[in-house]
């Protein structure tokens, strides 16, 4: 008999704890998701309150600072007892896009549980989960006393949204970043549809591109060769033509999404204004188009250029273009800007024995469609991964109701927990003498 009331008493006691447990942890993530941090003006202020506030109930010290005035960036350290080896960068953004109220079913900075377990939030997947499942999974290790091996760092940086210039790129080349001595960089993946976890190791470079075209002014009713608007469609519709390309081999399940050149039109400026709009009878004498393309690493950026000047803009057509971003494909010394997911880089391999070991399944390694902070430790040389533990979930970044399922949210405390045990345990300076470069 009393071992029958010992088992009741485990049998509801335990639960009880992990799902209190469980509940502070959607309590703290809520807090976090409706701070409105949106673009144009995110309130990094409170946002900076609230995650100072969470080390200190970690008993973590934490810092802010501002390369840029009032865009800061908060990083709390996690300190190792080999203080000499790499450290861990645990990388996230505190900003994220605007939402258009009206069209959300629930309120965008309500951070509203449905009767489901979806948690409706502006970045619940893009990427205040993952901040936040960071500090989830040190509050846990924590509790467990593990204490690690290699210092480890959680940045929470401003502006990814807008292109992270006076966030991350200004951090990883300031003298703080330096003496951090990072050996690993997490950042922020994509939602995955079915039940394996997506990591990137490379993503595609963003070339922001304007094509110009002019020629002589002229009559609405002339036909003549050579007009600016005439010229700027031929351009449009061979840049039209790869574009579909491009696409096919996507279509053909040829390609992912991440491996091709995606060309977008995302302006069209022509016309002569007038007060009720456009001359009508006038042909102008400048037209100019708009193109977001996204670069893969695996793509030769002089033949991509060569196309650009004698195809999409050729001088012959009275034809120019310019960029208004255009970042590198490859690294200083020409190689594509990747992180190796092979044996040689120990860390991949820990990241795929981490994620196996908490029960997730990751699958094969991408190149990120988009753009993250992930390129500015890349392009210096350091692995980056880009990894954020959403299952079973449709991808919604910057779309309206964007959301994450609380168990989905919760099982990726579980997969950092595991991953950050590991990353922050790994001690191989014996074998590689602690350096850097070596890992």
């Amino acid at each position: 008999m009393e071992f029958f009331y010992l088992y009741l008493i485990l049998l509801f006691t335990i639960p009880s704890s992990i799902q209190s447990s469980s509940e502070e942890a959607m309590s703290r993530f809520q807090q976090y998701l409706q701070i409105n941090t949106a673009q144009p003006t995110p309130h990094y202020q409170e946002s900076t309150n609230f995650l100072i506030s969470q080390a200190n109930s970690l008993s973590l010290d934490s810092q802010t600072f501002e390369f840029v005035t009032a865009k800061p960036l908060v990083l709390i350290k996690w300190p190792g007892t080999k203080p000499n080896l790499p450290s861990i960068l645990l990388y996230s953004h505190t900003d994220v896009v605007p939402a258009e109220i009206e069209k959300w079913s629930h309120h965008p900075f309500g951070a509203h549980v449905d009767d489901a377990g979806r948690i409706y939030a502006r970045g619940s997947q893009d990427m205040k989960c993952v901040g936040m499942q960071y500090l989830e999974a040190v509050r846990r290790l924590k509790a467990d006393g593990f204490q690690p091996v290699r210092s480890v760092y959680l940045a929470f940086a401003p502006d990814e949204e807008i292109g992270g210039h006076d966030g991350a790129e200004k951090f990883a080349e300031s003298e703080v970043f330096e003496k951090l001595n990072v050996g690993i960089v997490l950042d922020e993946g994509l939602a995955s549809p079915d039940g394996h976890y997506r990591p990137f190791y490379a993503e595609r470079s963003p070339w922001w591109l304007v094509i110009k075209a002019t020629g002589a002014p002229g009559h609405g009713a002339k036909l003549y060769d050579n007009s600016a608007m005439e010229n700027l469609l031929k351009s449009i519709e061979s840049i039209r033509r790869f574009r579909a390309s491009q696409f096919d081999l996507i279509k053909a399940g040829l390609r992912e999404e991440g491996d091709v050149v995606s060309v977008n039109m995302v302006f069209l400026k022509a016309g002569t204004p007038s007060p009720t709009g456009f001359v009508m009878n006038l042909q102008p004498s400048e037209a100019e188009a708009g193109f977001d393309v996204r670069v893969p690493p695996t793509t030769d950026p002089e033949s991509l250029e060569r196309r650009l000047a004698e195809e999409w803009a050729p001088i012959s057509r009275n034809m120019s273009f310019s960029f208004k971003q255009k970042v590198p494909v490859l690294d200083n010394s020409g190689k594509p800007i990747i992180t190796k997911t092979d044996s040689s880089n120990p860390w991949w391999t820990l990241l795929q024995n981490a994620v196996q070991k908490a029960g997730g399944k990751l699958g094969k390694p991408e190149v990120f469609p988009a753009s993250t902070d992930a390129r500015y430790f890349r392009i210096r040389g350091l692995p980056a991964i880009g990894f954020s533990p959403m299952a079973n979930t449709p991808i919604l970044l910057h779309d309206h109701n964007e959301f994450l399922h609380k168990d989905e949210y919760l099982k990726g405390i579980e997969i950092y927990e595991s991953i950050i045990k590991a990353y922050a345990s790994f001690d191989d300076h014996a074998k590689h003498g602690g350096s850097r470069d070596e890992l």
